[in-house]
């Protein structure tokens, strides 16, 4: 199976939504996708909770497909959004110094994807 870690590090709504979208498109065609939220998109973990928001009813199929892997746990706290992380008991990472590492991924055979 082909393995793909897609790491969302742009806060952008614009450019976080095709980041849901190729996670989709992977994952309908088989591949093992693994969605890490990094940098300023963690910010939207918490924006995008809401149903009204923009882009929400992607976040939500992407969320519940059960393929975000990794939200960052340093980077979540600084921009406000740790809390409902949590509370939508979304996987959190911090083993590199409070981040997700890459090379965990790397190490696990997937190809990284930035963004």
């Amino acid at each position: 199976m082909k393995k793909i870690a897609l790491f969302a590090f742009n806060g952008d709504p614009m450019c976080f939504v095709h980041v849901l979208l190729y996670a989709m498109d992977f994952h309908t065609k088989n591949y093992d996708v693994k969605l890490v939220i990094e940098g300023s998109a963690t910010k939207l973990v918490k924006e995008l909770s809401n149903p009204d928001a923009p882009f929400a009813p992607m976040y939500k199929k992407v969320k519940e497909a059960g393929l975000i892997d990794a939200v960052c746990i340093a980077c979540s706290k600084k921009m406000g959004s740790y809390e409902s992380a949590v509370a939508q008991q979304l996987p959190m990472d911090g083993t590199l110094n409070g981040h997700p590492s890459l090379e965990s991924y790397v190490s696990r055979g997937y190809t990284i994807m930035t963004f």
